[in-house]
């Protein structure tokens, strides 16, 4: 990013990047939130007012509004267009239209902060905005979404490709803030992690969870250091995480911790986005030819799977029961994502600190490296899962929240932010990383672990202990 001229007057406010994203998610979530409400359930006699027991209904008055495009088969111009309003032609502009308005304004803060101009700034967002919704294009095509190569994985290619033939112009560098982007999703991502929704399996799901994924994540990290003596510690860290938690959202947070480079972090999400797409269609297809349980396939699949929506897509090839397992697996997964950041941090301080008195690195140093989004992420999901229900918000209206508003913005920023790594990444710069072949090894190491660990985990918890009272769970 181009140097500023002088220091941001926001940065006097906001010293740390991270407290400025926690205030714009909390004001995205207090306002999506604002903008649902409940109105009393039809009527079936002559009273006036609701029927006693009778189940509110829930606007949402901002649903529809960030863009979603629709699947398309061989004209890629049906991206914009819904076949339930066929004679509209491309009504999805006007909402394409307010997305990038929506994120334009949202991010203005942040462009402020790190001192881009204004021209830089808008000429930096509309390329950005362009070539994410080119990615939101490909990743909608009919085959390509059968095989779930999301629009992640097209943001990225699209930037790589740019960055590595063209080149990025120099007036568009400054708006190449993926780092920001990540953090500010994240944040958003904490609202649709809802704990009250993840103790529904209980002991099992937890167990599955909780206890496979450190054992691997410490244990992969160890024989990259010991055993295929990796050249970066922080690219070994990264590609543990992202295998052993949730791929993408685990390898930014933990990135952050352990001060990756941007290299080390697109590489670790490439090699994850590409064993996503293959273990989501094998797995489930193992699961049906072994003769295994499916309840225990699910749990499987939840823990290993790195992407929440490959996820839900392998074990909805299971049926119903499968997706839930699958998913709260999955879930209860992602709730690790601020407690092994903040485990990053205080390692990485002490392991691979710069001060050289190490006895006086401590709790301050520790917070100083720590990733201050995740506090966001936490509060978010405490917020959505205890506050807003103690309030009276019904968990239809939070549903709503999330699904229709919340999920659609994040995914936006994600998009943004993975073109923005593909611009700022440089294939010369990544063949270091791929010396030997070591990082790929690592990964399929580390992810072999975890399928035998994950499966042991999910035969013992959902076969075993508790397979009645999880099929008692399922019936309800």
């Amino acid at each position: 990013m181009a140097p500023c001229l002088r220091k941001p007057w926001l940065r006097k406010v906001f010293p740390h990047e991270d407290w400025l994203v926690i205030l714009l998610g909390a004001m995205v979530l207090g306002l999506c939130t604002l903008l649902v409400e409940s109105k009393p359930g039809p009527t079936h006699n002559s009273t006036p007012g609701p029927t006693p027991g009778g189940k509110p209904q829930v606007v949402n008055h901002a649903k529809g509004t960030i863009a979603k495009l629709e699947k398309w088969a061989s004209n890629p111009v049906r991206a914009f267009v819904s076949e339930d309003q066929a004679k509209k032609p491309y009504q999805h502009l006007p909402s394409l239209a307010v997305t990038w308005a929506v994120l334009g304004c949202l991010l203005v803060p942040v462009g402020l902060w790190k001192g881009i101009r204004p021209l830089e700034y808008w000429t930096g967002f509309l390329v950005l905005s362009f070539l994410g919704t080119l990615a939101f294009v490909m990743a909608s095509q009919e085959v390509i979404k059968q095989y779930n190569y999301e629009y992640v994985l097209w943001a990225l290619l699209l930037g790589l490709l740019i960055s590595n033939t063209v080149g990025v112009p120099r007036s568009i560098r400054p708006m190449l803030i993926g780092d920001t982007l990540i953090k500010l999703g994240l944040v958003l991502l904490g609202a649709e992690v809802l704990f009250n929704k993840l103790v529904a399996l209980g002991p099992p799901g937890i167990f599955t969870s909780w206890i496979v994924t450190p054992v691997v994540l410490i244990s992969t990290f160890w024989f990259g250091q010991r055993v295929l003596k990796m050249d970066s510690p922080s690219l070994n860290m990264v590609i543990s995480a992202d295998m052993s938690v949730c791929g993408v959202s685990a390898a930014i947070a933990t990135g952050a911790a352990c001060r990756a480079k941007r290299e080390e972090i697109s590489y670790a999400i490439g090699i994850s986005l590409l064993f996503t797409s293959l273990m989501m269609v094998v797995q489930p297809q193992f699961v049906l030819w072994s003769g295994m349980d499916k309840n225990v396939g699910a749990a499987w699949m939840g823990g290993t799977i790195d992407s929440t929506g490959a996820v839900a897509a392998a074990g909805a090839v299971l049926g119903k029961d499968a997706e839930t397992i699958a998913s709260t697996v999955k879930m209860i997964q992602n709730v690790l994502i601020g407690v092994i950041a903040f485990a990053v941090a205080a390692y990485w301080t002490m392991a691979y600190g710069e001060n050289d008195d190490q006895q006086k690195i401590g709790l301050g140093e520790i917070w100083k490296r720590f990733p201050k989004f995740v506090l966001g992420f936490l509060a978010a999901s405490l917020a959505f899962s205890f506050l807003l229900p103690s309030l009276g918000v019904s968990s239809a209206a939070i549903d709503s929240i999330t699904k229709d508003t919340i999920t659609p913005l994040r995914s936006w920023l994600f998009c943004l932010a993975f073109v923005a790594f593909g611009l700022e990444t440089n294939f010369r710069e990544l063949g270091k990383y791929l010396k030997e072949g070591k990082p790929l090894l690592l990964y399929l190491i580390g992810q072999t672990w975890s399928m035998i660990l994950s499966l042991a985990m999910a035969y013992w918890m959902f076969g075993v202990l508790y397979a009645d009272r999880v099929k008692e769970i399922l019936a309800k």
